[in-house]
C-alpha cells in the first residue's frame, strides 16, 4: 500500500514528496496520512494553499479521525463555514488558542505569520501551487514533511517582476517541491498511478500531453460510466452535447477570426451549451452512482483563462437554471464536476504568449471532469500555434520544464479533431 510506503520514508528522511495526477486522491491521502500520524501520537501541521482547502480537508479528517483533535489557524473576521462545524474542531487566530489539538491546519499565507510553536511532522497539500519563499517562511515550524501535490498543474504566480531571482536555486517564483529537490536530490519521490476522477475517454489523453514520463491510468473501467441527455436534440448544441455524452470529448469550433478577449460570441456558445445541457437533462451514471444521478447545475462547470472571460460566460447564462460555476483554471485547481464546457485559452489571439501557452492552465480546464469536456474555441488555433513558436528567454540554470505549453496544446488540439463540431 502506497500509505506505508509514503509513512516508512517519512520516518527516516526529512522529507518525502508524492506526485499526483489529477483525481489521484492527493486529498484522499493527506486525510489518511493525518490521521495514522495522530493517532500513533505525532502532533501534525497541516499547510494547505487556500481558504477552500484548509476547509475540505478539516471535513475529511474528522469525518475519517472523529477521536482526534483539531485546530484551525484563521485570519480576523473568518466565520467558519459548515464544513469546520465539528465538535472536534476549534477555531483561533492563534496557536495559544486552539488548546493543543494534534492536527493544526491552516493556509500557507497564514503560517508564515505564525512565530511560536513547533511541530515534529508537517504534511503538505497541493505543494506545486505553493511558492518557494513560503516554504522557507514555515519550514522552522516542522522537523519533516510530506509533500503532496500534481506537478502537471498550474505553477504558483507573482504580481512582481521576478527577473532578479530567475536562474537562482531559490527562486521565490518556483514551486516548493522543484525548489524543495534543487536542495534535496536524494529525497524519496512516491507517484500515485491512478486517477480516480478521469474516464477512460481522458486518462490516455491527459496522460500523453501533461505527464509523458509518468503517465497513470484511469481507474474506472469503459463500462463505469456513462451520461445520458434527456429530452430529443433540436439544433448543433445538442450535437456537441450528444457528441460529449457519447465519446468523452467534444470540440465546438467557431468561425476563425480575431477578437478581443472576451469575445462575446464564444462566451455565449459556452453559456448556451451550459443553458441547454441544464434544461434537457442528464443523468450520470458512475461506479459512485451505479443507478444513476442527475447532472445538476453543482455538478458542471464553465472554465476560462482570464476572470473578465468568465464574467462574459456569466452574463449570458440564463438565471433560471440555477447558480452554476464560471471560474477561472486557477481557481477551479483540484475541483471536480461531471462535465465541464472550457473556453480554450487561446481561441481568438493574435498571439501565444506565455501565459496562454502554460501547459498548467490547459491541464486543469482539460482534467475537471468525470464523464465529459466540452472545449469551445475559434479555428485556427492549430496555425496560430505554427506561427508563434516559443520566443520565451532561456536563462540559465532554469530547468527546463517539458512537455512545454506548446507540444502539450498541440497533443490536446489532435485529439479533440476527432471529435470537431464546425458551428454553422
Amino acid at each position: 500500500m502506497i500509505l506505508d510506503d509514503v509513512l516508512d520514508d517519512l520516518g527516516s528522511n526529512r522529507g518525502v514528496v508524492v506526485d499526483s495526477p489529477p483525481g489521484a486522491g492527493k486529498s484522499t491521502l493527506v486525510t489518511a496520512a493525518a490521521g495514522r500520524l495522530a493517532r500513533a501520537g505525532e502532533r501534525v501541521m497541516i499547510v494547505a494553499q487556500t481558504n477552500e482547502q484548509v476547509d475540505d480537508l478539516i471535513d475529511r479528517i474528522a469525518a475519517h479521525a472523529p477521536a482526534v483533535t483539531i485546530g484551525r489557524l484563521s485570519a480576523a473576521g473568518y466565520v467558519p463555514s459548515a464544513r469546520v462545524l465539528h465538535p472536534t474542531v476549534t477555531v483561533g487566530q492563534k496557536v495559544a488558542e486552539l488548546n493543543g489539538p494534534v492536527v493544526t491546519i491552516a493556509t500557507a499565507a497564514k503560517w508564515a505569520t505564525i512565530k511560536e510553536g513547533s511541530w515534529p511532522v508537517a504534511i503538505v497539500d497541493e505543494a506545486y501551487q505553493m511558492r518557494s519563499d513560503m516554504l522557507l517562511r514555515v519550514a522552522p515550524r516542522f522537523e519533516r514533511a510530506l509533500f503532496v501535490g500534481d506537478p502537471g498543474q498550474l505553477d504558483p504566480f507573482s504580481t512582481v517582476d521576478i527577473d532578479r531571482w530567475t536562474g537562482l536555486t531559490w527562486d521565490p517564483l518556483q514551486s516548493a517541491v522543484a525548489v524543495l529537490l534543487r536542495h534535496n536530490p536524494d529525497l524519496p519521490v512516491h507517484r500515485l498511478p491512478v486517477s480516480w476522477r478521469l474516464p477512460t475517454t481522458a486518462a490516455p489523453v491527459v496522460a500523453e500531453a501533461f505527464y509523458p514520463f509518468t503517465g497513470f491510468t484511469a481507474g474506472s473501467s469503459p463500462t463505469d460510466r456513462t451520461l445520458a441527455i434527456n429530452s430529443a436534440p433540436i439544433d448543433q448544441l445538442d450535437d456537441v452535447l450528444a457528441m460529449a455524452a457519447s465519446t468523452g470529448w467534444a470540440h465546438y469550433e467557431l468561425p476563425s477570426r480575431h477578437t478581443l478577449r472576451t469575445d462575446a460570441e464564444a462566451a455565449a456558445a459556452c453559456a448556451a451549451l451550459a443553458t441547454r445541457l441544464l434544461r434537457r437533462g442528464a443523468v450520470a451514471v458512475s461506479e459512485r452512482e451505479r443507478d444513476g444521478g442527475p447532472v445538476t447545475a453543482a455538478r458542471t462547470a464553465r472554465g476560462t483563462a482570464h476572470r473578465d472571460q468568465a464574467a462574459a460566460v456569466r452574463s449570458f447564462l440564463d438565471p433560471a437554471v440555477g447558480d452554476v460555476t464560471v471560474d477561472t483554471a486557477n481557481r477551479l485547481q483540484g475541483r471536480e464536476y461531471d462535465l465541464t464546457i472550457v473556453l480554450h485559452p487561446l481561441s481568438g489571439r493574435r498571439d501565444a504568449t506565455a501565459f496562454h501557452l502554460e501547459s498548467g492552465r490547459l491541464c486543469v480546464l482539460a482534467s475537471r471532469h468525470r464523464q465529459a469536456c466540452v472545449v469551445v474555441g475559434r479555428a485556427g488555433i492549430a496555425d496560430l500555434l505554427d506561427a508563434h513558436p516559443s520566443t520565451e528567454p532561456v536563462h540559465l540554470d532554469v530547468p527546463v520544464r517539458f512537455p512545454d505549453g506548446w507540444e502539450a496544446n498541440q497533443a490536446i488540439l489532435a485529439k479533440l479533431a476527432e471529435h470537431r463540431i464546425v458551428a454553422g
